[in-house]
């Protein structure tokens, strides 16, 4: 069977777990005026690429799809740990808690996943995102560098997603956005594969705010 199916099926906008439905603080930094056009745009979703995503997300959800695939389940539950443990806002914590429990749902109702992956899962009292994610990587025999590009695109395509519905932004404006922030999809990605564990860590105090801010958010589209 051709990979790439499994991959498209990862990545796609239409697996069921509601990621539609976040912004990670990107509405709230268009309420407030932080991001206003296209290159205001680029800098919010840049800034979120290398300084946070590609120093600690995504080097933590490449940790948690290794493990699975190495069948280390007692390393796989620290990451577990540490996951929760770093979700700094109450949105944030609901956000990765909401759509790991859909990746539950769903995975539980699937014929690939292996019984020790299953048992894993079902002893898991709060699943989050990364963990759903790297176990239906394993299910998919979709390899972690793989799974990170997933989640990378999947990511980056949700917050286009987000501008369009939050600003005059097109989607061909949307398209030329993509195309000036795939170098540094590509670069996070990298980034994220080269860093020691022990030097996992970011402190994006802006994201935090705009996260706390959007709990009080008078109108809003998004859950977070």
């Amino acid at each position: 069977m051709n990979p790439a199916w499994a991959l498209l099926r990862l990545a796609s906008p239409q697996l069921p777990i509601g990621g539609y439905s976040y912004s990670q603080g990107l509405e709230m930094a268009v309420e407030n005026g932080r991001v206003q056009d296209a290159a205001s745009a680029r800098r919010w979703i840049s800034d979120q690429l290398l300084l946070n995503l590609a120093r600690f997300e995504a080097p933590l959800l490449l940790a948690h799809c290794r493990a699975a695939v190495d069948q280390d389940w007692v390393q796989l539950a620290q990451l577990c740990e540490e996951h929760r443990a770093s979700r700094e806002t109450r949105e944030l914590h609901q956000e990765s808690r909401q759509m790991g429990y859909s990746l539950q749902q769903l995975l539980n109702g699937l014929p690939e996943l292996d019984s020790a992956a299953r048992e894993f899962l079902e002893q898991c009292g709060e699943p989050h995102l990364a963990l759903g994610w790297a176990l239906a990587a394993r299910a998919w025999h979709i390899s972690p560098d793989d799974a990170l590009a997933a989640w990378l695109w999947s990511w980056l395509e949700n917050q286009l997603a987000v501008l369009m519905k939050t600003l005059p932004l097109g989607q061909q404006a949307a398209q030329r956005l993509t195309s000036e922030l795939l170098p540094l999809l590509q670069q996070a990605q990298q980034d994220a594969g080269r860093i020691a564990p022990q030097h996992l860590g970011s402190a994006a105090f802006g994201l935090s705010l705009a996260c706390m801010a959007h709990e009080r958010q008078y109108s809003r589209l998004f859950r977070s």
